[in-house]
């Protein structure tokens, strides 16, 4: 717009400008054919500013409309955001209490489960020292069989000796045996050890770690259905053991050299959700990335 009404200004100065000399006085040589040419030209300038003045007129005209409709146009749009920003902040406001509801339900569960650990606790070590006070209970000695020395009947045949008591095996002692000899590769060793860690002492912590190993070593066979028996058998019995997080990535990993890709897969999805800081949660994000699979489900 500032450039057209520059424009016009010029032209109308131009036009005055002609008009101004038309009617100066000329020299006596002057003819009239040049006065009637002057004054043609300045009435052709001045045909030129009227239709330049109209033209400039409707344009204005045209874009002071535009910027009336681009103005509603803002208008609306500021309504419908701030309309959009209510409900955003209900909506916000309604996700915020549900949050806190839960997270007020989840902290309940979560002293529940505390509180039943430690009654699990309580009983684990009521259970221990049950054992260890059977482990101290020696056998009565035996007592002299009538007839005289050495045990023989009154007729002088000698009576029946009673069975040797089995002795139960320290718990540590053996569980490091078992290591040390899973170590060396002695795998049928070690396995016996424990197994006699798992039936003496079923309910100690020592118990889910000697599971593991048993999973370890049908691990190492290639023995992979027994594999995933022994995990199992360690996420089901023993969910609070140190292990809990290598058995299901060693679980995930069986199931895939099985060609049960899915059930793989699926473990290990489960071992990033539950554990999801520990470096088997990092090894199955690993083994899932180089596979081009997402590490959670849909």
């Amino acid at each position: 717009m500032q450039i057209g009404c520059k424009l016009r200004n010029r032209l109308l100065g131009a036009a005055l400008l002609a008009v101004v000399l038309g009617s100066a006085p000329r020299p006596a040589h002057a003819t009239s054919k040049e006065i009637i040419e002057l004054q043609t030209q300045v009435q052709q300038l001045l045909d030129m500013v009227q239709r330049l003045q109209s033209t400039l007129d409707t344009r204005f005209g045209v874009l002071q409309h535009l910027a009336e409709q681009t103005a509603d146009d803002a208008n609306r749009m500021t309504a419908t955001v701030n309309a959009l920003q209510q409900k955003l902040s209900v909506q916000s406001e309604s996700v915020n209490g549900k949050l806190d509801t839960n997270s007020g339900q989840v902290q309940s569960l979560n002293d529940s489960v505390d509180e039943l650990k430690s009654r699990v606790a309580k009983i684990d070590k009521s259970l221990q020292e049950m054992q260890t006070q059977l482990q101290n209970l020696q056998p009565p000695p035996p007592t002299a069989a009538p007839g005289g020395p050495g045990g023989a009947s009154p007729t002088g045949e000698p009576m029946a000796q009673s069975p040797a008591v089995s002795q139960v095996p320290p718990l540590k002692e053996t569980f490091q045996a078992g290591v040390r000899d899973y170590n060396a590769a002695k795998y049928d060793v070690a396995s016996g050890e424990f197994q006699d860690v798992l039936h003496y002492y079923p309910m100690d912590d020592l118990a889910g770690t000697a599971q593991f190993y048993l999973g370890e070593i049908a691990y190492r066979q290639q023995n992979y259905a027994e594999a995933v028996k022994s995990y199992n058998a360690v996420l089901e019995g023993f969910p609070g053991s140190t292990k809990a997080p290598a058995a299901q990535l060693r679980k995930g990993l069986s199931l895939m050299q099985m060609n049960r890709k899915e059930a793989g897969i699926h473990e290990l999805r489960l071992l990033i959700q539950r554990h999801p800081q520990t470096p088997e949660a990092a090894q199955a994000r690993n083994k899932l990335s180089a596979m081009n699979v997402r590490a959670t489900g849909r």
